[in-house]
């Protein structure tokens, strides 16, 4: 699908900038995007390569090897849990500990996050767990996302977050998974990072929770169709697609998600 950009005096849709083939002078450029900054500037989500899907399953769930303990309370560590979690879901699927994740963020310090990642990425022992390079991705076209989460690994979004902990129609309960949520606002400002590793109709993902020991808590009247699972906040649960896409800012997925390297080889 060709993205419907520029409108003009109309702002762009920060989505149409994630569909948008970049132009590039110089070819073969690295673009190391997501800065790791609230929310990415739209040059650099305008800059990136967008992912272009393919074949995707109806119903997909990625689940991790564990969930570690590796956000503290904060906006800030929120971008590094994912990463954690994201290694955690796909296959070779790593436990990271709490103190290489830290380390991590202390060296990364205010220096370019995505870059970061692919060069030096997280360590433990003699091991560097690296990322692939990033693609935008357009968190409102389904069968690109869902073919970014199916083929590609967890797909990495920023998120307002300020009605997850506190909704009437259902809450996200922090550091416990089976969580579910619908009904959610268009939110801003995009204030925390999330990973999407799982999507399908709401009773088939259900299902999938279930067959990895956690019995979702549904809310009433929450929509049988299109669903995503969502870690935040230390915990795995559920969420409508329209709520995703009404609180998602910007979309990234990592092809390859982890690239695993002997630093001294």
């Amino acid at each position: 699908m060709n993205a419907k950009m520029p409108r003009g005096a109309i702002p762009t849709p920060r989505s149409e900038f994630a569909a948008s083939e970049p132009y590039q002078t110089e070819p073969g450029a690295e673009v190391f995007s997501p800065s790791g900054a609230f929310p990415t500037p739209n040059h650099e989500l305008a800059a990136a390569q967008p992912y272009r899907g393919g074949l995707a399953p109806e119903s997909f769930l990625a689940w991790p090897i564990e969930i570690g303990n590796w956000e503290e309370d904060g906006e800030e560590n929120s971008r590094w849990a994912e990463e954690a979690f994201a290694k955690a879901c796909t296959e070779p699927k790593i436990r990271l500990s709490s103190a290489a994740v830290r380390l991590a963020a202390r060296e990364c310090g205010a220096s370019n996050f995505a870059r970061f990642m692919q060069t030096h990425g997280f360590r433990e022992g003699n091991i560097a767990y690296l990322d692939g390079p990033f693609h935008s991705v357009n968190w409102t076209n389904t069968t690109l996302l869902n073919s970014a989460i199916a083929n590609a690994g967890p797909v990495k979004i920023g998120i307002a977050s300020a009605n997850l902990a506190s909704w009437a129609h259902g809450h996200v309960t922090a550091g416990r998974s089976g969580w579910a949520i619908h009904g959610l606002p268009p939110e801003q400002p995009q204030d925390r990072w999330a990973s999407l590793c799982g999507y399908g109709p709401l009773g088939a993902l259900t299902s999938l929770f279930e067959r990895n020991g956690v019995r979702a808590d549904i809310p009433p009247n929450m929509p049988s169709d299109l669903c995503y699972a969502m870690f935040v906040h230390g915990s795995l649960g559920i969420v409508d697609r329209q709520s995703l896409v009404n609180i998602t800012g910007e979309a990234w997925v990592r092809n390859p998600t982890t690239i695993v390297k002997n630093p001294a080889g």
